[in-house]
């Protein structure tokens, strides 16, 4: 039975991967950071309580900010597979907060393959290493975006992902390290959080849809996206450490949309008139914007066998009808005498 370690296992990404791999007869351990309140509702489908017979899943508290803590996780693990998922992920939040993102998507990820680095050398194991990029690092690069475009990030978030593929190549051929950099390009589910765009239109036309919300406050509706299903996209990362040569992967489904575009499909698939509700908020406006983000991914075709296989019509409307279900729902809980909140139309 391999072992897997997954940093980032309680984010859609995490989740996802989670269950593909457990389906995979894998054993897999998560780093989780430790908060006040359970944050772990993605994972609650596959989570067997370790005292019971039969868990594959076990979580480890842990955070890249703390190296110690970390390379005592991949110690007591002795994992075959790393997948790097965690990252502060919110493009604008990384505007406000630079420095905390730099530290965790940046420096955590060196002091992850450090401490790989040295489990490696000690042990004699190998150990083989997932990091995940971003089509955020390409920026205002001229789509389409493939391996070979140079990158030209446009937010603090970028960067962090760039300094972290570049450490991620640099000890792949430093030190001979199975390390390969997936550079995905945006991927959405249900499971996205409600602060992401495509998520908080969904959440939003649903709760207007059954007449909790009035208004949706949104920034640039011309941003130009490459939407896949999150959920193809986390069997490219398995691929990469399966494959015989390490390397560096677009993945991506080589379609690109607007966020107006989103709007009408979503749109149609609830029956809501959009632009009678939505308004333009200059502050989901970013400092430096991205206009057009488009992924190339031959290399990814070729090599790995890897094509997506959900459409954008189908993604946005599995996630509008997962969100008419949960507005639905709200909907019932407020007439039965509950206090439902609803925070949807003043999301970051």
């Amino acid at each position: 039975m391999k072992k897997a370690l997954i940093t980032g296992i309680t984010g859609q990404d995490g989740s996802f991967l989670a269950e593909f791999l457990l389906a995979k007869d894998y054993e897999v351990h998560g780093l989780i950071r430790r908060a006040s309140t359970f944050n772990t509702d993605r994972l609650d489908s596959i989570y067997i309580d370790p005292h019971e017979r039969g868990s594959s899943l076990h979580l480890h508290y842990g955070d890249l900010t703390d190296g110690t803590g970390t390379r005592r996780v991949i110690e007591k693990v002795q994992p075959d597979e790393i997948y790097n998922l965690a990252a502060q992920s919110h493009v604008r939040v990384s505007f406000d907060q630079a420095e905390y993102t730099a530290d965790v998507v940046a420096t955590g990820t060196l002091r992850l393959l450090e401490a790989v680095r040295d489990y490696v050398w000690n042990t004699g194991r190998e150990v083989r290493f997932y990091q995940a990029g971003s089509s955020e690092m390409f920026g205002a690069a001229t789509p389409p975006q493939n391996e070979t475009t140079p990158f030209y990030p446009r937010s603090p978030y970028a960067v962090s992902k760039v300094a972290a593929h570049w450490y991620a190549v640099n000890y792949r051929e430093a030190y001979g390290l199975f390390i390969c950099n997936g550079i995905l390009f945006n991927h959405e589910s249900p499971r996205r959080g409600e602060t992401f765009v495509t998520r908080k239109i969904t959440r939003a036309l649903a709760r207007i849809k059954c007449g909790r919300q009035e208004k949706l406050y949104l920034g640039n509706l011309e941003a130009r996206r490459d939407w896949g299903y999150a959920g193809d996209f986390i069997e490219a990362m398995w691929l990469m450490l399966q494959h015989g040569e390490a390397g560096d992967y677009v993945v991506a489904t080589g379609e690109s949309h607007s966020v107006r575009e989103f709007l009408d499909v979503a749109g149609d698939c609830c029956g809501v008139a959009w632009n009678k509700h939505v308004e333009i908020d200059s502050r989901y406006f970013r400092p430096t914007e991205v206009d057009f983000l488009l992924g190339d991914a031959s290399k990814a075709r070729r090599q790995l066998g890897w094509r997506p296989r959900m459409s954008f019509p189908e993604l946005v409307r599995m996630m509008m009808e997962h969100d008419l279900e949960l507005a639905r729902q709200e909907q019932t809980l407020a007439a039965a005498g509950h206090r439902v909140i609803t925070r949807g139309a003043s999301h970051a």
